[in-house]
């Protein structure tokens, strides 16, 4: 929409479509306020977004250079009697940092333009961004990202169309290719050539979360009936490395009992373990304040069942309180079985698809959308330090009651900053097989990594396979995070040479060969800061560490019920199908789960 046609009032104005923000915007459009959302980005999702690998190295580019500070202009002219102006930042250039790009594949490929000046084994720093001129002969990477974006829409009610015609979505029509996807990376490297010329079949997420089944997402997608816009695969297995392997943890009754790595006693004692931990016990609470470890030490289970509760189950550390490892515990028991045989579901086509479902919810109930397009300061009553009203980027005063703006466009002047802002690290993989090869090519995982060494941060791990769209067929791709120590370089590339195949490694001739990769640090979003706002300013704060999605929904449901307080929370959206009319009475009580896509 250009922005001479905005209408000059609106309830809530948001600025940032990151997870929070987009949920909050849905949330406000379903009840009936009028929402103006914005992001001055070309792309949406923010830290949440998902980039095609064309994509990611326009953004990875626009990150080495050097930001153009934008000419401040004064707009003390659109003030009223008893007005003042609060500038926004311009930039947000400190939420990521460190990128470092590897290549450790061929550069030659079968097309003479795709090659590439730099050597392999080297950081990419101007490779990355000729890469994107070179594959960019008739379109931006901009318009890439938005017809990549749009293409799922298409595949989609194709899928679900083939979906509703039998009751079985689990029969993915690639498994029949498994020993043929398997054995294709072995016969002939990937060139850097073919991830450039086949880059819009990945999907690769700046930020790397599961959705735990019975979360706070999934219930909100499935209340709000958001569900609809996106289709979710199951993570197919959990896995751990220990002891120089991976392996898989057995996580339900089946896995269990078909395991192979346990004896017939730990079996036993794992089972007697889960059940007890459902309900809270005397013995249990005795534990509190104490570390989870010495809990489960003392339930005499062995290293065997100790590593795989505290890693893989819990996902805790070793001097993680018990009380908070029974919690993580029982949050993963209560997920299993409702989808699958793990607790997790992963979005078809990347993280980034969900906050663009609930920006589409949004757009339905009449929210207005406007990228490359910002608010440059806020104009506020000094009287009751309420804004009034916000000044766009073309000029514009934009009369509103709210206005809620994520965190990386409030200037430094007005945060208060207790603490240095912490980090997370990131690594992105893009490999040429699984880490744990099986019959299947259609396996999701979910790897924890304990400290490989003291003082080092546990990482956890996503393998994604091709059958995700997030990656090209005889590819995976692979992301690590942490909580930052040093650069992310520094913090995830010891594990990246033990566990693949780069020229660092040593006797890792049997696992799979990394061709690609990126590593980034990202501001870590749970760090809740103040800020000397307006009382009816409210910001919104970016990707945290955990694996789940429920910092970014408390947030969204805190700030809409600080506005609205009488309001239900994103209600249910009516399906075409399902208006009625003439009165006419009829009943929708089908089962939840239903509403929610998934294929194995």
């Amino acid at each position: 929409m250009a922005a001479e046609e905005l209408p000059s009032e609106f309830d809530v104005v948001i600025l940032g479509t990151g997870l929070a923000e987009s949920v909050v915007a849905a949330a406000f459009s379903r009840v009936g306020q009028r929402v103006l959302h914005l992001d001055r980005r070309s792309y949406y999702a923010a830290n949440w977004a998902s980039f095609t690998f064309n994509s990611l190295l326009t953004w990875i580019q626009q990150h080495h250079e050097e930001p153009q500070p934008e000419e401040l202009h004064d707009w003390s002219s659109l003030l009223e009697e008893g007005e003042e102006l609060i500038y926004l930042s311009n930039t947000d250039s400190t939420s990521v940092r460190n990128l470092q790009v590897f290549c450790f594949t061929s550069e030659e490929g079968e097309e003479a333009e795709a090659q590439s000046p730099d050597a392999p084994n080297t950081t990419e720093e101007v490779s990355a961004g000729d890469a994107v001129k070179e594959t960019s002969e008739t379109e931006s990477a901009d318009s890439k990202y938005e017809e990549t974006n749009q293409k799922p829409e298409e595949e989609e009610e194709e899928e679900q169309a083939s979906q509703t015609e039998g009751e079985e979505p689990e029969a993915d029509q690639p498994t029949p290719t498994a020993a043929q996807s398997q054995s294709e990376p072995t016969k002939k490297k990937i060139s850097y050539a073919q991830l450039v010329k086949e880059g819009r079949r990945f999907n690769i997420d700046l930020v790397s979360k599961l959705l735990y089944s019975r979360g706070s997402l999934v219930d909100l997608l499935i209340k709000s009936n958001v569900s609809r816009y996106a289709e979710f695969k199951n993570v197919t297995r959990i896995l751990t490395y220990r002891h120089g392997q991976v392996e898989q943890v057995p996580c339900s009754r089946a896995d269990v009992f078909a395991s192979r790595q346990l004896s017939v006693v730990e079996k036993r004692k794992l089972m007697r373990y889960l059940t007890s931990c459902v309900e809270e016990t005397e013995e249990q609470r005795a534990y509190n304040g104490r570390p989870y470890l010495e809990f489960l030490c003392d339930q005499q289970l062995g290293n065997n069942l100790q590593h795989f509760l505290l890693h893989s189950i819990a996902m805790v550390t070793e001097d993680t309180p018990t009380e908070e490892g029974l919690a993580s515990t029982r949050h993963f028991l209560r997920c299993l079985g409702r989808y699958g045989n793990t607790p997790f579901l992963f979005p078809v086509y990347g993280l980034g698809e969900i906050p663009q479902c609930f920006c589409r919810m949004c757009a339905v109930f009449g929210g207005i959308y406007c990228l490359r397009h910002s608010v440059t300061c806020l104009l506020v009553e000094k009287e009751t330090n309420r804004c009034k009203a916000v000044i766009d980027s073309r000029g514009q005063r934009i009369s509103c009651s709210h206005f809620v703006v994520e965190d990386g466009f409030v200037g430094a002047d007005r945060k208060r900053l207790a603490t240095p802002t912490r980090f997370l690290s990131r690594a992105v993989l893009i490999t040429d097989g699984s880490i744990l090869p099986s019959n299947s090519d259609q396996q999701v995982s979910m790897i924890t990594v304990p400290p490989v060494a003291a003082g080092c941060p546990t990482v956890k791990m996503v393998e994604l396979c091709p059958s995700t769209m997030t990656c090209m067929p005889g590819t995976h791709l692979v992301h690590l995070t942490c909580q930052s120590v040093g650069s992310a370089f520094e913090d995830l590339s010891p594990v990246v040479t033990r566990m693949f195949r780069t020229p660092q490694s040593h006797d890792q001739e049997k696992n799979p060969s990394v061709l690609w990769c990126l590593y980034f640090n990202m501001a870590d979003g749970s760090e809740v800061k103040g800020h000397d706002l307006p009382s009816n300013v409210f910001v919104t704060f970016g990707p945290d560490g955990a694996l789940s999605h429920e910092h970014a929904v408390s947030q969204a449901e805190l700030i809409f019920k600080k506005i609205l307080p009488e309001e239900d929370f994103c209600p249910p959206a009516p399906n075409p199908e399902d208006i009625i009319y003439d009165g006419e009475n009829t009943s929708t009580g089908g089962e939840e789960e239903q509403s929610l896509q998934t294929e194995e």
